[in-house]
């Protein structure tokens, strides 16, 4: 009872504080960086998460994978980056009313699944985002899951990786729906692990794809068992 208490606290306390972030992100457009870090600073607290970090975030990469659970993924991501970050994103979220600026405001790829025509935007504007020494931070499951186990990833991420031969870094993110799950609408405190595995150079020549995806699954995997 007592986290579905928090659950309704906390979505007030994102519309509002979404809500300001967004006006600042067009009043101080050059600094939309630093307004998302602070911000996601401050939900860290907020949210009474406790960060186990386990190896380092490396700002040279220019691609992020994760696995997908919840809204707290990507706040614990661009609490910790050092760099301004660009998501892909849906088109759903980007079309919300207001909340939508959240991606058009710092200017993040917006994709429509199953669609070739978005494919091709995702490939230009990849390439348009690493020239403006911005990393692409991508789900490749697709979609949020409940966090239990890696689901297959999708191949828009390979592609675009093996086109520019990108420098690729997993990470893999342990505990974030215990904090906020947007299915069973509970908000609790709790320790989030964040495991940043070694940069991978990304090549059509290599299986680096399936085995990073195996990697991150059995890292997730026992994670889980072993409540970190």
């Amino acid at each position: 009872m007592f986290s579905r208490i928090r659950m309704f606290l906390t979505a007030i306390q994102m519309t509002i504080t979404i809500s300001i972030v967004i006006i600042l992100m067009y009043m101080f457009n050059k600094h939309n960086k630093i307004i998302r870090k602070i911000w996601g600073q401050i939900q860290i607290k907020l949210l009474g998460i406790k960060l186990k970090i386990e190896g380092e975030i490396d700002k040279n990469a220019n691609m992020i994978i994760l696995n997908h659970q919840s809204l707290v993924d990507i706040i614990v991501l661009e609490a910790l980056h050092p760099k301004n970050i660009s998501w892909v994103a849906k088109k759903e979220i980007a079309n919300l009313f207001w909340f939508g600026h959240i991606l058009k405001a710092p200017k993040m790829i917006i994709v429509e699944r199953e669609s070739k025509t978005s494919l091709i935007k995702l490939l230009k504007e990849s390439k348009e985002k690493f020239e403006q020494n911005r990393p692409i931070a991508i789900f490749p499951e697709g979609t949020r899951t409940s966090g239990k186990k890696l689901h297959k990833f999708k191949a828009g991420a390979k592609l675009i990786a093996n086109k520019y031969n990108f420098k690729v870094q997993p990470i893999v993110l342990i505990g974030t729906r215990n904090i906020l799950d947007s299915t069973a609408m509970t908000q609790n405190s709790g320790t989030v692990k964040v495991v940043c595995l070694p940069t991978i150079q990304a090549s059509s020549d290599t299986n680096w794809y399936d085995d990073m995806a195996i990697d991150m699954a059995n890292i997730l995997s026992k994670g889980i068992k072993n409540e970190f």
